[in-house]
């Protein structure tokens, strides 16, 4: 199982490290876990995540569930514990900084747009692969893209499942900055140092606002999300779900059935 690494690197930033180098920091029951009571027990003025290992994380660990539990443990990683850990994130009082050492992929992507701010190492690069996996992604989530990189470029990253590299990332808007292999920890740091040096306050304030006016401008009439709920539990039930990360996993193309 993967882990978080806690330590502080300046006064008043506490940096989380996911570290789960066998499977690519892949987010597993055990991470996602410990991040959901970490974040909000946090006592800093700013927060880095980032990863071991030259990868900050390639998403959802459903690569390896047995076939005859695949649907209900993979709805279950998903629905559960990650949504608590982005929840913890999201109501993080503190500033938080996703410092991405490596490819951030999938519900990786997720939890780095999550973050307040978002550093890349140059080179690496970001996707969003659920039209090669089969599956449909939550409204939560595809809102919290919407939000950052507007509808056209939602509709590139997800649609077609590419990866994009670091610098076009930044054009797009969806990092802050990018800099060099061996410059991140550091920037990252500078920027965690300024965010804590900042009026706790102002900054606690100011996100929680910006929380309230993305959910209010965002709200769905009950009956809608509802039916959006079941449309994504129902692909993890899928025949496709299941062959694309199969297929994914085996680096081929996935023979799809629609169904």
């Amino acid at each position: 199982m993967g882990e978080v690494l806690v330590d502080e690197p300046a006064d008043a930033v506490v940096r989380l490290t996911i570290s789960n180098p066998e499977k690519r920091n892949a987010l597993d029951r055990a991470i996602l876990d410990r991040l959901a009571e970490l974040l909000p027990a946090i006592d800093a003025r700013c927060a880095i995540i980032t990863g071991t290992q030259g990868m900050f994380s390639s998403g959802y660990d459903i690569g390896e569930i047995p076939d005859d539990v695949f649907a209900e443990e993979a709805e279950k990683l998903v629905a559960h514990p990650f949504t608590a850990a982005i929840r913890a994130l999201d109501e993080a009082p503190y500033a938080t900084v996703a410092a991405l050492s490596g490819h951030a992929i999938g519900g990786g992507l997720e939890l780095a747009v999550s973050c307040d701010l978002r550093i890349a190492r140059d080179g690496i690069r970001l996707g969003m692969p659920p039209a090669k996996l089969g599956l449909v992604y939550s409204h939560t989530g595809l809102r919290r893209f919407l939000s950052a990189i507007g509808e056209p470029r939602t509709r590139e990253l997800f649609l077609l499942g590419r990866t994009i590299e670091a610098r076009t990332a930044l054009a797009w808007g969806l990092v802050n900055d990018v800099v060099g292999e061996h410059e991140l920890a550091e920037a990252a740091l500078d920027v965690a140092v300024e965010l804590a040096s900042n009026a706790p306050l102002s900054i606690a304030g100011n996100k929680r606002v910006l929380r309230e006016l993305l959910a209010a401008s965002a709200a769905l009439d009950p009956d809608v999300e509802r039916e959006l709920i079941a449309l994504r539990r129902a692909c993890f039930a899928s025949e496709d779900l299941r062959e694309g990360v199969r297929a994914f996993a085996e680096k081929r193309p996935a023979r799809w059935k629609g169904r």
